[in-house]
This record gives structure tokens, sequence and C-alpha cells, in this order.
């Protein structure tokens, strides 16, 4: 999806131009993947742009470094009010937002203990990822030939730049195949999540979604839709899920900062019921929540003004 310039990015303590936000060739990361980001949205609200569950982000940015070894030069207070900065100056009133924390420039090889730590945050208008329909009509799966990485691997847990080789292998795989997303299994052949997105999966009346083990990452989304599912009356339980599991399931939705709540309507050329009920009536309460709606979870909302 291409990208719409906006005025300025935070690059580490400044915001500078969008056309000067320039790195060398020779930086680390860009060699050898070991970055940290995150993807978090500002919405349009009644008391103007708001981020929803910035703080949340911001720790989990710092938890990925610490995984990685990595020594963040910006505390999360500061990275919360350098995204509030980036936004405001952005004039959107609503936005994608990224903040990535990366290797710099001057050392080379994969000791990464004297390389310096960047930080930048950008922001862009950016609709629905999985498509403006991927809630009405539902998306289609396939279970990805790639597997999912193992914990002593790659760091699932972590939200690392170089984790996402494997996503976009299984992703781009899909796409080719005729499909719109690819679903991951662990090494050990369970369901562990999407190429970005968390999965839940209802079985008797109740959502299904894989734990950390299974390699699935810690969702600041998946924490949300679970909190407003149980609020408007629904079970949902953290558990291991097979492949077919998704082919007998009642209701299937994905979800995740940029892909928001998304139905899924077949898996493997199996056919999913979408959009379901409880996933429809999740997705309309999300929809209210991040827009400022619903009072119960104003504290999720951190206005940039």
């Amino acid at each position: 999806m291409p990208i719409t310039p906006t005025n300025k990015i935070w690059m580490n303590g400044t915001l500078v131009d969008w056309d000067d936000a320039k790195i060398h060739v020779l930086t680390h990361t860009l060699h050898y993947g070991m970055g940290v980001f995150e993807g978090v949205r500002a919405y349009e609200t009644p008391k103007g742009p708001a981020v929803f569950r910035l703080t949340e982000h911001m720790e989990r940015l710092h938890n990925s470094a610490k995984i990685l070894g990595m020594d963040m030069p910006y505390s999360v207070d500061v990275l919360v009010q350098a995204t509030k900065d980036v936004v405001k100056a952005s004039g959107l009133p609503s936005a994608y937002i990224r903040p990535i924390a990366y290797y710099g420039y001057g050392e080379m090889g994969l000791n990464t203990l004297p390389c310096s730590v960047d930080v930048a945050i950008a922001c862009w208008p950016w609709g629905a990822y999985l498509g403006e329909d991927a809630l009405t009509k539902g998306i289609s799966t396939k279970i990805s030939s790639w597997t999912r990485h193992d914990h002593n691997t790659m760091p699932p847990a972590a939200k690392t730049t170089g984790n996402y080789v494997n996503s976009s292998l299984a992703k781009v795989e899909a796409l080719k195949g005729g499909y719109d997303e690819a679903i991951m299994l662990n090494p050990q052949g369970f369901v562990s999540e999407c190429t970005g997105e968390n999965i839940f999966v209802a079985r008797d009346g109740v959502f299904v979604t894989p734990p950390i083990a299974a390699g699935a990452l810690e969702g600041i989304t998946q924490d949300s839709v679970m909190t407003i599912g149980r609020d408007l009356g629904y079970e949902f339980r953290v558990d291991y899920l097979t492949r077919s599991d998704l082919y007998v399931s009642e209701e299937i939705f994905l979800c995740g900062t940029a892909a928001e709540v998304s139905a899924v309507n077949a898996v493997d050329d199996r056919p999913i019921p979408c959009p379901g009920p409880m996933t429809s009536a999740i997705a309309a309460e999300y929809g209210r929540v991040v827009r400022g709606h619903v009072p119960r979870y104003e504290d999720w909302l951190e206005y940039v003004h």
C-alpha cells in the first residue's frame, strides 16, 4: 500500500522534514535485521486525535528491545510525547504510526554491542490493512507452508524487524495463491498467528486464541478485543489450536492495529460462516471504543492536543 508523505518525522529527539528523514546505506539494521518496531493508530474522536493504547505500545517496544539486548536511548514517556508531537505536526485527524528503533551507522559485523541505537517515529494516513470490506465480506486464508519461528530460533515474543521475513514469505505465498492472508503454524503443528494479526476461533460459542507459547505475539489489539468481548458477555480462552479446529469453527476473526477486526470467510477453501454475529458485535464495539464513544474505555485513549 503506497505511503502518503506527511510533514514531520521524529528522529532521535528532533522533528525533521519528511524528505530529510534519511539514514546511511551501511546502517547496521539494514544489513542484519536487528531492530524493533511498533504499529500504532491515532483515531479521530470528538475531543480531537487520540492515540489508542499508546503507552502500552511503547512499553512493548521497550520489551522487544530488552529481548534483543538493545539499550533503548529514550524512555517510554519520551516516546509517548514524541508520538503525540508527530501526529500533531501532521495535522491529520487519524493516522497510522510507526515507531522503530534500530542499530545505526558506524559498525559492521554481527556484534551489536558497540552499535549506537537510533529511534524514529513517523505517521501517515492508512486505511484498513486487509481491505475496507474485510469485516463485512471477510477474507480468505490458507495454512502457510512457512512455519512460525521456534522460541529458540527467533524470539516471536519480540516485534523485531528480522522476524517479519518469515511473515513476508507467508504473506506473498498466500497472495500468489489467490488468498488474502496466511495462517501460520508453529514447529509443533499448532496454530500460532497470521502474518501480522492474532487469530480468534469460535468453537461451541467460545473464542479461543493461541498462547504466546505457540509463537503468537502478545497483541495489544488482541487484549483489547478480549476485554471488549467479555464485557459484551462473550467467553474467551487462551489455548492451543490445530488446523482442524479452524476447519470446523463457527466464526473466525483476525485482529491487529493495522487490520483492526477482520472476519475470515474461508480457511484452505473450507467456508467459514462470515461475518459471525459475535465477530460483528465485537468489531462494531471496537470501532466505537477507538473513536472515543464508549466512556468505560476512555483510559485507552491518549489525546494528542
